[in-house]
């Protein structure tokens, strides 16, 4: 679970930092009041704390990947 939650964080990070690089638009930002808002400082800590979740994706095995995922799936 906290793999998917991570990895949608990680999403809304990358699209977030493609409208800022494409439009120069920061929709966490607008959303929430600037970029020193304490709301949008803690999306950007929660994005990059994912992000650094993530990289262990990078270093497991891929059976492990499946079985975690398979296991997911038989608790839904």
């Amino acid at each position: 679970m906290l793999d998917k939650i991570s990895l949608v964080l990680v999403i809304i990070g990358a699209l977030n930092w493609g409208g800022i690089g494409l439009f120069q638009f920061d929709l966490v930002a607008w959303i929430f009041g600037g970029q020193d808002s304490i709301l949008s400082r803690i999306i950007y800590t929660l994005v990059a704390l994912a992000g650094v979740w993530c990289i262990s994706l990078l270093f497991r095995r891929t059976d492990e990947l499946v079985e975690s995922t398979s296991m997911n799936d038989d608790v839904h």
